[in-house]
């Protein structure tokens, strides 16, 4: 069964879309990557939002399949926590930031 944790995200104001995206790529997908307990992990660019969804608006949303949600938070609460202080100091608004645990429903 595949657990997926979606997180809508919100840049802080004055962050340049551009400087963000580079740090994705170099910083993000790499850090990422050193989780044993991310299997995947993606984020996209929102390019469109369909009425009636509240809370935003967000600029981005993060695509993370794990292996376990208990082992993805411990790594998050342990060794993650710098970086993702580091991410909401820098880059992103906390206060915007939603975030969705999924199972799969497979054929």
């Amino acid at each position: 069964m595949a657990i997926v944790r979606y997180v809508l995200v919100k840049l802080r104001p004055g962050v340049d879309i551009d400087a963000f995206e580079r740090f994705e790529r170099e910083v993000d997908y790499i850090k990422a990557a050193q989780n044993p307990s991310i299997i995947s992990y993606r984020t996209h660019r929102i390019t469109d939002l369909d009425m009636g969804i509240e809370g935003g608006p967000w600029d981005f949303m993060e695509r993370i399949e794990v292996t376990s949600q208990v082992e993805y938070e411990k790594q998050a609460a342990t060794g993650s926590k710098e970086f993702l202080d580091l991410l909401y100091t820098k880059y992103l608004d906390r206060s915007k930031t939603v975030s969705i645990w999924s199972e799969r429903i497979e054929p």
